[in-house]
């Protein structure tokens, strides 16, 4: 979740419709200044105990954050606390419980973007080693209990922890508990946006499939394969979600405005502080009628915080951000934006990954993306045929984008390598998450805290 720590000086109200639509027009770029943002989180243990550490503690999450300045990040504060840091790696947060998250530059190769993961994986582990901590690659914590987990200090996930519950059973599992890889990509024009969301949201239940890796709830198996997965089909389903409306003729910028101002509001940042708005309208705050701010109207900041509120399985802000996979360890933060940059950055790629998915209705894309938190690779898919399938073909063609892309490191390798990963789990047939069961299940002996012998 973005990270905001001042109110800008210059920020002017919003006055028209464009100014609603124009962080999305901002965001188009031609082909050569497409970038590629990676994002990915990891749950924090004390190795002594597998605790969860506090962030006041000794060692603990606030001491994490300030030792990375001796790699060159610089603090930044909310309320006097230190809750993020930046660098040139881009930077460095904390999600509700404490979870880490490097949201990375933004990347012209996917060498760069490995490069970045390795450096601060490297910077983790060392100050890991002198706090006492490490770190798990997975998709929700194996054997925390809500109430096991520390709260960080952060406005804004004060007002979503109180809010969570009123809309959903899971709202509050998905903040503490859950871990993700994202992957941020631009797009050139209104219609290649279009192309991409429609794609990237059609097949967001393959990489969900993929990268399953959260099959434990408190320390059992908790009959998913993508429990996190599972946990937003239940958080808040005004924010939520496949959006059918993305896949109606005439979609665009101005389609998704509509249904940003439908999505209820959380806060509303001022003078450093976040002021509790949830449930309140959007439209009624352009109308000067917001609650707890009487005849203010909403600055462009403002609806940039807002646009940052709504959780489907892809999101456009200024860019699309591909949402549907669990946290992992090197390897798979590797293979998600390779998998996304070789389908959606290459026209012919593209193109070819649409043809397998435009045909499918509404109710079929629902019912993938419902299926796929238990059974993965083994979902049914439209024309009789399982998940696993698609995914040969889907994997060919994401290869076929990143050949054509040419991007080489100084060894002359394209950017292909990065989905060996990928290729293995699709010809063993097992997704992570059972690769952890059969562990789980056989030399572990059902004893899960096993689990953290495979941290960073």
């Amino acid at each position: 979740m973005s990270t905001r720590d001042t109110s800008a000086k210059e920020d002017p109200i919003i006055e028209s419709r464009d100014q609603l639509v124009a962080p999305m027009q901002l965001g188009e770029k031609p082909k050569a200044n497409w970038r590629i943002g990676t994002e990915h989180e990891k749950l924090v243990f004390r190795r002594e105990d597998f605790r969860a550490p506090s962030y006041d503690e000794p060692g603990g999450i606030r001491d994490i954050l300030l030792s990375l300045r001796q790699f060159g990040w610089e603090p930044v504060e909310e309320g006097g606390k230190v809750i993020a840091m930046r660098g040139d790696d881009g930077t460095v947060s904390l999600e509700p419980a404490g979870q880490l998250e490097l949201s990375g530059a933004p990347l012209e190769t996917l060498h760069e973007t490995c490069a970045e993961t390795g450096r601060h994986l490297d910077q983790v582990k060392r100050v890991g080693e002198d706090c006492g901590v490490g770190f798990l690659g997975l998709g929700m914590w194996p054997d925390k209990t809500r109430e096991e987990l520390p709260i960080m200090p952060k406005g804004r996930y004060e007002i979503m922890m109180r809010h969570m519950p009123r809309v959903g059973t899971m709202g509050l599992d998905m903040m503490l508990r859950t871990c993700t890889i994202q992957v941020n990509l631009d797009y050139s024009s209104e219609a290649d946006m279009a192309q991409k969301f429609r794609t990237g949201l059609a097949l967001q239940p393959l990489a969900t499939a993929l990268f399953a890796n959260s099959p434990f709830t408190e320390g059992k198996p908790n009959g998913y394969l993508s429990y996190r997965s599972h946990i937003w089909s239940d958080t808040d389903p005004q924010r939520t979600g496949m959006l059918p409306f993305v896949f109606e003729d005439g979609f665009g910028y101005e389609r998704w405005v509509d249904y940003m101002l439908d999505v209820p509001m959380y806060f509303v940042f001022r003078d450093g502080k976040y002021l509790d708005a949830a449930g309140l309208s959007f439209r009624d705050f352009l109308d000067g009628k917001l609650s707890i701010l009487p005849g203010e109207k909403p600055t462009e900041s403002d609806w940039w915080d807002h646009l940052s509120t709504a959780f489907p399985e892809v999101r456009l802000k200024s860019f699309l951000e591909m949402r549907g996979a669990d946290g992992g360890p090197w390897s798979r933060i590797c293979a998600l934006p390779a998998f996304w940059v070789g389908l959606l950055y290459d026209q012919g790629a593209l193109d070819a990954a649409w043809d397998l998915v435009k045909g499918w209705s509404v109710e079929e894309r629902e019912d993938l993306r419902n299926a796929v938190p238990k059974l993965a690779l083994d979902a049914p898919i439209p024309g009789g045929h399982k998940l696993r399938d698609l995914a040969k073909d889907v994997l060919k063609v994401a290869r076929s984008g990143l050949a054509a892309r040419g991007k080489l490191n100084t060894s002359g390798d394209n950017e292909t390598g990065f989905l060996e990963t990928l290729d293995e789990i699709v010809a063993s047939g097992k997704v992570p998450a059972q690769v952890m069961l059969d562990r789980y299940n056989g030399e572990w002996g059902g004893d899960i805290k096993r689990i953290y012998k495979y941290s960073f």
